[in-house]
């Protein structure tokens, strides 16, 4: 049968328009740009580090490629989306992680929450926060307990925003700078808030991502906290609301298309963050609400889309129309 008399019909999830770009060119510019977070991690956290992030990739790699298999599917490892799944999770795990939970999560991540869901494109919540969500209800001492601190190397169990949250925790120029660069207990990709707006402003540049969303969950934390009296730079530099903001808010997948949508979805996200961190029974927000709000992602869609080949209706227009009726 000649190729012109092929009657093939393709279905895939919205957004159904290009611009030249690849999955795959997509995928390694966002490899390329935690790339630096990953580098930073090791040298600040050590071998454990290094353990979890790779173990988290090499699992998300090949339990997507074995689920792909086990369900007959074109094994589509190649477009990189699995090990940006992988590192993303090991960025957002403590270097302290056993290893059999960072696989369990990384199973977790790439087959509950993507595969299962029709694969990349079709999967309704961010995987990698899916996978540390998973991990961190299910063994909270291991995932929101346990820190290294790599002023001293020991363990500890409170965090930053922890002890803002009962008030002790005092800060000073010195201590900005110190979390500026990174050098502070905390996952092993939130550290350096640096190498976190040096990622941002790359992605942004390439155009990988849009700046709405994350400058709205940003500018959001930032005014809730201080008209609540709290402590703005803290509030930006502690805790994972700028790797969040870059990395999590601006997957294509589970956000929002439009521009009013992300907009909307951005301040979302810094409303609901802050309000855990405030009132919440735990000390950071961002995780729960970037995955609250991807359910709302399909409904802002449909509220802010704007139906192709239909101008916006104006007052002449409409002041027109009944003119002649």
């Amino acid at each position: 049968m000649a190729e012109s008399d092929k009657n093939e019909i393709f279905l895939s999830p919205s957004p159904h328009f290009t611009y030249g770009r690849t999955t795959d060119n997509l995928m390694k510019a966002v490899l390329l740009a935690l790339l630096p977070e990953c580098v930073y991690g090791v040298i600040l956290y050590g071998a454990g580090a290094l353990v979890t992030i790779l173990v988290s990739v090499i699992c998300a790699v090949g339990f997507e490629a074995l689920f792909q298999k086990l369900t007959k599917q074109e094994i589509v490892i190649k477009n990189c989306s699995a090990a940006v799944t992988g590192v993303l999770l090991a960025l957002v795990l403590p270097p302290t992680t056993p290893v059999w939970q960072t696989i369990l999560g990384a199973l977790f991540a790439v087959v509950i929450a993507k595969g299962f869901f029709g694969g990349l494109g079709a999967n309704v919540y961010n995987p990698a926060l899916v996978g540390r969500a998973f991990l961190f209800v299910s063994f909270p001492a291991a995932i929101g307990a346990t820190w290294i601190d790599p002023a001293t190397d020991a363990i500890s169990s409170a965090t930053t925003l922890s002890q803002i949250k009962t008030g002790t925790f005092t800060a000073n120029p010195s201590v900005y700078m110190q979390f500026f660069l990174g050098h502070r207990a905390g996952c092993i990709g939130e550290s350096s808030i640096l190498l976190i707006l040096i990622s941002f402003a790359f992605l942004l540049i390439t155009r990988v991502i849009d700046w709405r969303a994350p400058l709205a969950m940003v500018a959001t934390v930032a005014a809730a906290t201080a008209l609540s009296g709290g402590d703005v730079l803290m509030a930006l530099l502690s805790g994972g609301l700028l790797f969040g903001a870059t990395f999590m808010i601006t997957d294509y997948a589970t956000t929002p298309v439009t521009k009013p949508g992300r907009l909307v979805f951005g301040f979302s996200c810094g409303l609901i963050t802050f309000l855990i961190r405030k009132f919440g029974g735990y000390p950071e927000g961002v995780m729960f609400s970037i995955l609250i709000m991807n359910s709302f992602t399909a409904f802002l869609n449909n509220l802010t889309t704007r139906k192709y080949g239909y101008g916006r209706k104006s007052k002449k227009t409409e002041a027109a129309k009944c003119i002649k009726w």
